[in-house]
């Protein structure tokens, strides 16, 4: 059930991963970043989400180290995830980039790897590697960012692993029905990034009218929203105060009709990139 901070849901692969989490994009190296991560596991989050790309694997690994020493917990009671960069994908260069990556985060090994971006042409060499850091046992679940429908089928036609997850831009301006339910048919579990819009719906009107019914910020609301929607998200923030209200979504349930009328917010608008057009 997901009625508290460390509730879990069983990956395809049996491993189980917190439906809620910190993110850190564009957060820098420094203090900051790492009084965020540790403030974040001594307040009770058990899932931490980085990528080779935002440079901050180091600060985030310290945060880690700290936050683990204040709440007097175990590597083990941490899901840690980060993702493998356009620039590494292919099947050695990947390989190289989860050592890299573990190296940083001053970790042994990683709860799930991700490939970042579907990449045309050198994506599949890249699960291949994840494919085989997998079957080493050196990570605990493999899954992909921002793949589309077809990526994921042509990721599939060849893999002999299931990725265990997508993490996709989702929010109410951008519900993504149908990629959420191929993903339900087979067994890849749903995450959300930019959960929040980077802050675009939080004035928006409908979503304050719901917040002020149930003495909930809109924030709190948005990320209701995402874990009834069986949707795992990982807001960022690196003020305490802020972290902390975030994770107070599990001592209320927003009704169907309030959940359709969030849903119904959907524009299919993007404030990332296209995952079918991208230059980088």
């Amino acid at each position: 059930m997901m009625n508290h901070l460390q509730a879990t849901t069983t990956l395809h692969n049996g491993v189980k991963m917190p439906w809620f989490g910190l993110g850190v994009f564009k957060v820098e190296e420094g203090d900051e970043l790492e009084n965020a991560v540790a403030s974040a596991i001594k307040n009770g989050y058990r899932s931490i989400d980085t990528a080779a790309i935002y440079g901050n694997e180091a600060g985030v690994g310290n945060g880690i180290q700290q936050g683990l020493k204040q709440a007097s917990l175990n590597r083990e009671d941490l899901f840690v995830t980060s993702k493998v960069w356009n620039a590494d994908l292919g099947y050695e260069s990947t390989l190289a980039a989860y050592e890299a990556s573990l190296s940083k985060l001053g970790l042994q090994y990683l709860d799930l790897y991700l490939i970042h971006w579907p990449v045309e042409g050198k994506f599949k060499e890249a699960w291949r590697a994840l494919e085989t850091l997998y079957k080493q046992g050196r990570v605990k679940a493999i899954g992909v960012s921002n793949f589309q429908i077809h990526h994921l089928e042509e990721l599939m036609k060849d893999a002999e692993i299931k990725p265990m997850i997508n993490q996709v831009e989702y929010h109410p301006r951008l519900t993504q029905l149908e990629l959420r339910s191929f993903c339900k048919e087979n067994g890849i579990q749903f995450e959300a990034w930019s959960p929040l819009m980077q802050g675009q719906l939080l004035d928006n009107p409908l979503l304050m009218e719901i917040a002020e019914r149930y003495n909930k910020s809109v924030a709190q609301i948005i990320l209701r929203w995402d874990l009834q929607n069986g949707v795992i998200t990982i807001p960022k923030s690196t003020k305490e105060a802020r972290i902390i209200a975030n994770a107070e979504v599990f001592d209320f349930e927003l009704s169907s009709d309030d959940m359709d009328r969030i849903s119904g917010l959907n524009e299919n608008l993007r404030v990332g990139p296209d995952p079918d057009n991208f230059d980088f």
